[in-house]
């Protein structure tokens, strides 16, 4: 029993040892959970699909808004379940609606060089903030009744036609190749977020300078991207790369761009030669013909706004 034992143990080594790539291979990867984690994928809810926002190339029609509701003027604020009163015209009675508001950022501030201009030839941000559906249309103003609420909802937010939205398919974990060079795959870049968030985890929404005229359909993913050549462009960021990396009992410590060391005879470390790293992956919620509005489904760090996105075709 003891040789057979020790037959199985050396035959089990030899396997193992035989896996082992061989030194000076030619393979260039090597899978590990470092470079190639499981990436456990959120799957979106009705919430997610239907409270995501957009944004439209062009302002749409405001002429049909909420006027207020049953506790007017008592009331400002409306949610679930609560009867709310619809000025203007052609509203069809037991028929669906949206409920949407022109949104507008009151920090003019920029996460990144450009926002604002890319933002404009984007178009108008709008957020999501319910459906109602419309139950008598016999007085001037139609009655109608909040079916789904994403946020307060206040006299003024407008009122379009309800389009119903694809759900998006569950997905199985797989690994994410956060080292991936680029695949030549249509890229763009993460140019706003729900609430004008810049720091962005799993579940938050974000859009994208690319569309339904891109050949962009709900349910594609995207990776979320970014070069260190980002950070040292960063205001904040780059300090870091400004600062001192050296230890007193170096006697060649290394320069890096921009030259810590001015007078520094060691190595030189060149930015632009870091790898670019994949921080998240996104899937597509909807589209316009020039943008499409995505949800972060995992997160390896933290995703910032301006980041780049590349299609995923193995999703």
């Amino acid at each position: 029993m003891k040789k057979i034992g020790l037959l199985l143990i050396l035959t089990v080594a030899l396997g193992a040892y035989a896996q082992e790539p061989a030194q000076g291979s030619s393979d260039k990867t090597v899978t590990t959970n470092v470079n190639f984690p499981i990436e456990r994928v959120a799957t979106p809810t009705n919430s997610d699909i239907y409270c995501a926002g957009f944004v439209n190339k062009a302002p749409l029609p405001d002429a049909n808004f909420i006027a207020g509701g049953v506790d007017t003027p008592n009331t400002t604020k409306y949610g679930d379940g609560e009867i709310v009163y619809l000025s203007g015209k052609g509203y069809e009675l037991d028929k669906r609606y949206s409920i949407v508001r022109a949104l507008h950022d009151p920090n003019r501030f920029e996460t990144y060089a450009g926002q604002q201009a890319m933002l404009k030839s984007m178009g108008q941000p709008y957020a999501d903030l319910g459906i109602l559906r419309v139950v008598d249309v016999r007085s001037k103003m139609a009655i109608a009744k909040i079916e789904l609420s994403c946020n307060a909802i206040m006299t003024g937010d407008v009122v379009v036609p309800f389009v119903e939205k694809p759900s998006i398919a569950f997905h199985q974990s797989v690994q994410f190749d956060r080292f991936a060079p680029a695949n030549g795959k249509t890229t763009g870049r993460i140019v706003l977020a729900k609430d004008f968030d810049s720091e962005l985890g799993t579940g938050h929404k974000v859009y994208l300078n690319l569309g339904a005229n891109q050949g962009i359909k709900a349910g594609d993913y995207f990776r979320a991207v970014r070069s260190y050549e980002g950070d040292l462009h960063n205001p904040v960021d780059s300090l870091s790369f400004k600062a001192s990396a050296a230890d007193d009992t170096q006697a060649k410590p290394p320069s890096m761009e921009p030259t810590t060391f001015t007078h520094s005879a060691g190595p030189a470390i060149h930015v632009a030669d870091f790898p670019r790293r994949a921080v998240g992956e996104i899937v597509i919620l909807s589209t316009t013909p020039t943008t499409s509005t995505g949800m972060i489904v995992f997160a390896i760090e933290d995703v910032h706004i301006g980041d780049v996105v590349e299609l995923d075709p193995q999703q």
